[in-house]
């Protein structure tokens, strides 16, 4: 039987069979002497039997039973409060459990990884059958490990759902999450650490909440004010001043071609829309120009208000026109040469260009390149793309991003919208100085540096500056040591992932155990 359970080495087995697609197994326990489970005294006299029935894993695809008669046995000992006991067998019974152990941990393994609905499709593979519900069952039935007192504490937010957020705690020495609540605010944070003694480093990011929490609960505790939070903040700030100077963006953009020669008069009208535009410029105008209302003539005319609006405000016809798009730049754009150069020499399939593309590294459809020839049958020339002013994010990010790792193409920008906006510049010159600060891991030149951002006559920098010097020491700690929230961010990642498998519509005290006992999980099966 050791094939079918090691564990029923302990037992007598007297029968196997199988029913109904199960293997059923019959078996005794051992006339053996057992301890009670209270005053642990000896016993083999017996008060009666009766039978268990413990599913167990399933064996060649089908699930097993094991009907095990178990003694109830007297407790002979006058002092303990137990008359009668049954017997337990060692990892085979569990009391009140009608599982064997190994199936047991099956179960709330599967719990654990895969939650409510995929750990109950798991199991009915298996041929061990549970619903959702029950899977969630054993799953808030394991305990939690006990929360040791970290020496360095991970505090970080994390959202719920909307503008709903929780806190994680994590052990930024071994990596596992502590635990995790519903809200950011101070109490909470205070209340745990008074409840855990002897934390001495506090990582977190700059919040108010948290910052007062922690004094409140662990006033003796060094706080460090986390590098990613203060670069973020400061990025953010960067992207406003870029939002606020916003016409200075176009810059950026290289010196656009001279513009092709206008086309005649004939040319121009030579489309219905222009011509219906003209049209319509005329009579509104004729109706307009006589002092008539725009309502006035949007009745005479058969027309929508807001399109007599139109008319009447534009100075020409032609400024009616819908203009087209400009060209957006695509994969296509670096082969339009090519393309130009292999039209002028003959070839004008569509389909042949495509596949001499292909051989040149163009990865794009073949109805991009057919497109992109079309002007070239009408005897026009390619649509040459026109590079648009970047975002202020796009901005932010080229002043954030360490020089060398700028592109040739990015430095050529930046360097265009530096030279013309003087705030900018500022600002760039500031992004550079912390880093430098954060790559030294020096912050004896901090003072100066706010002392920059506060006469820089730029708002967001001097906000910024107003923020950091209410939090002093924590962001000295941040530049100057090692500590930091990357532990707590990986957790968060994590976590976000574990909250959307199960839909989003798991509560605090599920989503708590799973990302606690999973990390447990993975240490112990890397």
């Amino acid at each position: 039987m050791r094939i079918v359970s090691p564990q029923l080495d302990v037992v007598r087995v007297e029968r196997v069979w199988s029913a109904g697609g199960v293997v059923q197994i019959a078996a005794r326990t051992r006339e053996l002497p057992v301890g009670c489970p209270d005053c642990a005294g000896v016993s083999a006299r017996v008060h009666s039997r009766y039978v268990r029935t413990l599913a167990d894993l399933a064996v060649g695809g089908r699930p097993v039973l094991i009907r095990l008669s178990v003694r109830r046995l007297f407790c002979d000992n006058s002092r303990c409060g137990r008359r009668t006991f049954a017997e337990q067998v060692d990892e085979l019974t569990v009391r009140y459990q009608r599982r064997t152990p190994l199936l047991q941990h099956l179960v709330e393994m599967a719990a654990v990884l895969l939650a409510g609905r995929g750990g109950a499709r798991l199991l009915q593979i298996v041929n061990a059958p549970l619903s959702r519900t029950s899977v969630l069952f054993h799953l808030m039935r394991m305990p939690l490990p006990p929360a040791a007192t970290p020496r360095v504490l991970g505090v970080d937010d994390f959202a719920l759902y909307a503008d709903v957020y929780g806190t994680l705690l994590v052990d930024a020495d071994t990596r596992l999450p502590l635990t995790l609540w519903a809200g950011r605010d101070s109490a909470q944070l205070a209340a745990w650490l008074r409840e855990h003694p002897g934390v001495e480093i506090v990582c977190r990011d700059g919040s108010l909440q948290y910052r007062q929490g922690i004094n409140d609960g662990a006033p003796d505790a060094t706080q460090v004010s986390d590098r990613f939070h203060l670069w973020q903040g400061l990025s953010k700030r960067v992207a406003d001043i870029a939002a606020a100077h916003r016409g200075c963006l176009p810059a950026a953009a290289p010196e656009p071609e001279p513009p092709a020669p206008a086309l005649p008069a004939s040319d121009v009208l030579d489309t219905p829309a222009r011509r219906h535009a003209k049209q319509l410029f005329e009579a509104v105008h004729a109706v307009t120009d006589s002092g008539r209302s725009l309502n006035a003539a949007a009745r005479e005319l058969h027309l929508d208000w807001r399109t007599v609006r139109k008319y009447a405000r534009a100075a020409t016809w032609q400024d009616c026109v819908r203009r087209p798009r400009p060209h957006q730049p695509t994969a296509l754009d670096p082969y339009l040469d090519y393309l130009q150069q292999r039209w002028a020499e003959g070839e004008h399939t569509a389909k042949v260009l495509h596949q001499e593309l292909l051989a040149k590294g163009y990865r794009g459809h073949y109805q991009r390149v057919k497109t992109a020839v079309a002007p070239l049958r009408r005897g026009l020339p390619i649509d040459t793309p026109r590079e648009r002013p970047p975002s202020p994010r796009t901005v932010a990010r080229w002043i954030t991003t360490a020089p060398p790792r700028r592109g040739l193409h990015t430095i050529e920008r930046l360097d265009r919208l530096l030279a013309h906006c003087p705030e900018l510049n500022t600002a760039h010159t500031l992004v550079r100085d912390f880093a430098a600060m954060l790559d030294t891991q020096d912050a004896a030149p901090l003072s100066n540096w706010l002392d920059g951002l506060t006469t820089s006559r730029l708002a967001p920098m001097a906000s910024l500056a107003k923020a950091i010097r209410e939090d002093l020491p924590a962001v000295e700690q941040g530049i100057t040591t090692p500590f930091n929230s990357g532990v707590n961010e990986g957790r968060i990642t994590d976590l976000k992932l574990q909250k959307r498998i199960m839909a989003g519509r798991a509560g605090v005290p599920l989503l708590r155990h799973r990302i606690v006992l999973m990390a447990h999980l993975r240490r112990r099966f890397p």
